[in-house]
Order: C-alpha cells, then sequence, then structure tokens
C-alpha cells in the first residue's frame, strides 16, 4: 500500500441566519486549509461580496467555482452545467410533446445559474415562435414551497407545463398542481432539474435534466491536485452538457 498522503474534506453548508462563507473560510484559513471548492456559493451570486475570494488569495490558498463563474478580474478554473442547454433540453421535450404553454419555475433573480436557465428558457421559447415568453417565468425560492407558489401562478396562466428550476421545485409543483385537482402526467407534466437519485422513487417518477456530477466532480478534484502540486491550471468557466433523463411526470397534453 503506497504512502499517500491522506486528504480530509471539510463541507460546509451556508443556511440562512446559520454561519455564513466569510466565517466558514476565515476560520478554515486560520487551520491551514490547503484548498477551498465553492460548490454553487457566491461564485453564483450577482454582485457577491468579493472578501471570500480576496481573503484566499491573500493567503496565497488555490480554490475552484462549480456552477458559477466568478466576478470582477477573480481567475480561477470553473466547471460548471451548461444551463442554456439544460432550459432547451426540458423546453424540446415538452414541445415534442405537443405543449405550446410552457412555463418555468425559476430561482431568484441574481442567481447566475438561474438567470442562464430563464435566459435559455426564454430563448427556447422564442425559437419555437411562441409569443410573449416573459410571461411563463415564475421567480421563486429553491424549495418545494417555492415550487408550490410559482406552479400555482403558472396554472392560473393556463400553463400545460412546467420546467422547474430544481427537482425540489419540481416536487411543489406537483403538489400545487394536485392541490388545485390537476392530475400530473395527465393535466400538467412538470420536468426538473438536477437528477436526484431518488426522484425515480416519487409518485410520478420525475423527469428531469441531470446535472454530469460524474464528469464534472473529476475535473474538480484533478484541478485542485494540480494547484496543490503548483502545475498551471486552464482559468475561466468550462461546461459540460446535462442529459434528459425522461420518466412518468411528463405527456402530452389535454386541452383545457
Amino acid at each position: 500500500m503506497s504512502r499517500a498522503t491522506a486528504v480530509k474534506t471539510i463541507l460546509c453548508p451556508c443556511f440562512a441566519g446559520g454561519v455564513q462563507e466569510l466565517d466558514y473560510l476565515s476560520a478554515l484559513a486560520d487551520r491551514g486549509v490547503a484548498a477551498v471548492v465553492f460548490l454553487s456559493a457566491s461564485n453564483t451570486i450577482e454582485g457577491a461580496d468579493p472578501q471570500a475570494y480576496e481573503l484566499l488569495r491573500s493567503r496565497r490558498i488555490p480554490f475552484v467555482g462549480v456552477n458559477g463563474q466568478f466576478e470582477g478580474d477573480c481567475r480561477a478554473p470553473v466547471f460548471s452545467t451548461d444551463d442554456l442547454l439544460a432550459a432547451e433540453l426540458a423546453v424540446d421535450h415538452l414541445y415534442r410533446l405537443g405543449h405550446r404553454r410552457i412555463g418555468m419555475a425559476s430561482g431568484p433573480v441574481g442567481n447566475r445559474p438561474a438567470d442562464r436557465r430563464v435566459s435559455g428558457f426564454l430563448d427556447a421559447l422564442a425559437r419555437r415562435g411562441i409569443a410573449d415568453p416573459e410571461r411563463w417565468v415564475v421567480r421563486q425560492s429553491y424549495t418545494v414551497e417555492g415550487g408550490q407558489s410559482a406552479a400555482l401562478s403558472l396554472l392560473g396562466l393556463g400553463a400545460t407545463a412546467v420546467v422547474a428550476a430544481s427537482d425540489y421545485m419540481a416536487l411543489g409543483a406537483i403538489r400545487g398542481a394536485r392541490r388545485q385537482g390537476y392530475d400530473v402526467p395527465g393535466d400538467v407534466s412538470v420536468v426538473g432539474y438536477d437528477g436526484s437519485m431518488i426522484m425515480d422513487f416519487v409518485d410520478p417518477p420525475l423527469t428531469t435534466v441531470r446535472q454530469p456530477a460524474d464528469r464534472l466532480a473529476p475535473e474538480v478534484a484533478r484541478s485542485v491536485l494540480a494547484l496543490l502540486g503548483n502545475r498551471d491550471v486552464p482559468v475561466g468557466e468550462l461546461l459540460f452538457a446535462p442529459e434528459l433523463v425522461v420518466r412518468a411526470s411528463t405527456a402530452p397534453p389535454k386541452s383545457r
């Protein structure tokens, strides 16, 4: 067995009202952390406070971003899912089924992946000749409750299909539709985003756009190890193509 140096990974989740990113980074830097991966963290937020990146650069601690490019002159490797393509895959699937009133339950304004998926969604509708595509976008939080609220608004506009910004928002959309007496997918089709493994076991199993974590994660790890070895790593954002996984939450529309 080789005498490889053990690598310890520390996960630092940030929640409203809890320990925040800069607090974590300050503590980790003081304890000699070797590298940092921003996993859908401040690198995904427009106008984020740059103190986190500046702290790491001042301590010469390498870092990598996932699912969001850093702002300003913050040059670092970033690995992201292609959100524009993700929206296109979802819309194309629903359009081919016959849906023309397709809504999007999106994440909040200023969240870079959410903004990108909205942009891709609007472009996908426009390319298919659907008028006034902006009216089919509702912004909400990345929660089950946010998905439910957005879906109720979209159903009120007559949507026959909902593209959700996350699998959990999609579950909220299904719950909201059912509470209004709609069947999924008989009356309303729902597409999620992420590719959570448990979505094969919900009712109905969720059609989703799966992030390519199996391809993205190894690239992140290789980049971190290269940085730790003082080797050159390409900076900027590298996009990975997502995959549409069709299950039972989508079907051709009924007229209503």
